[in-house]
């Protein structure tokens, strides 16, 4: 899906190790096909090509299935501020951000009116899917790297593997410490600074953590920093400037939960991650200063903290 990703695992076989990372990759690969709006050919792009008031059922992979599922279940925690049918407004902004002009109001809400959940029937029994309104499209941009980082991790685990990272462009899933540690050691950004890490480090074991944030994707325009993080109620770019990092079970709620939570308030994140059985960092520059907002579990991840 255009993203970086990486594997990291200890075997005492070199040989199984090779033939299981070829495995690993060959199904990141799978997955893409399958939930890639960049290409075409790909399920989802030719699922959305369906869409309209006439749309028929149609029939879908069982790994499609079960992404739309889980995003519908995101759906309705984040109440809608996480939503897969941004498709249009996603196609508005990255043009915006290629020509570096800022989109017109009309085409914010023309692309906006294209957008809802309620327009996405999924029928588990059948295993098929309708969008139900002319121009839909669906983005998985914000669930399909950490499910397929889950869906790594578990096959190397389904393998004997037991300590291993895997980080699909910044969504990380991790299993049992490496040798002789306590845990894997990661980073956090700095708010708006690509290069610079804050100066503690997660510790983490059998976790996932993604965190989401506008210092690669955004633009500028009178004054304002629009992040490539969309809120489908509004249709426009959020511009509070933060880094959310989200510690969780699994990959898929991490990543879903880390976008989510950059759009809803503080308190509203914090509430969204204590249903979920996760825990939610806002990082923030006010006033030249970084601040930070942490639910009260998330202090046992740090370097230093018993997990």
């Amino acid at each position: 899906m255009g993203s970086p990703f990486t594997i990291i695992f200890y075997s005492d076989d070199s040989a199984k190790a090779a033939r299981l990372a070829s495995r690993c990759f060959k199904l990141v690969d799978s997955l893409v096909l399958i939930y890639s709006d960049y290409i075409d050919s790909s399920e989802l792009c030719r699922l959305s090509a369906t869409s309209g008031p006439d749309a028929l059922p149609v029939k879908v992979s069982p790994a499609l299935l079960d992404i739309l599922v889980l995003s519908h279940i995101a759906f309705e925690k984040s109440n809608g501020a996480f939503d897969i049918t941004i498709g249009p407004l996603v196609k508005v902004w990255r043009k915006a951000r290629k020509t570096k002009e800022f989109p017109d109001s009309e085409a914010v809400k023309a692309a906006r009116s294209h957008v809802g959940f309620n327009n996405l029937l999924i029928d588990t029994v059948n295993k098929t899917v309708r969008l139900l309104k002319p121009g839909m499209q669906l983005d998985l941009g914000g669930i399909a790297q950490g499910y397929m980082a889950q869906k790594t991790i578990d096959l190397l685990q389904s393998e004997g593997v037991k300590q291993a990272l895997v980080n699909v462009s910044g969504d990380i899933v991790v299993s049992g410490a490496p040798p002789g540690t306590k845990g894997w050691l990661v980073g956090i950004n700095v708010p708006e600074l690509a290069d610079e890490l804050i100066p503690r480090k997660l510790l983490l074991h059998n976790k996932s953590v993604t965190t989401s944030g506008d210092v690669y994707q955004f633009l500028e325009h009178a004054g304002k920093k629009y992040s490539h993080i969309i809120d489908p109620r509004s249709g426009y770019g959020i511009t509070s400037q933060r880094n959310v990092t989200a510690i969780a079970n699994d990959g898929t709620t991490a990543d879903w939960l880390a976008t989510a939570c950059s759009i809803l308030t503080i308190k509203q994140a914090k509430k969204l991650a204590a249903q979920m059985d996760a825990e939610v960092l806002v990082g923030q520059i006010k006033k030249g200063k970084l601040v930070f907002s942490a639910t009260k579990g998330f202090k046992r991840y740090w370097k230093g903290q018993k997990l």
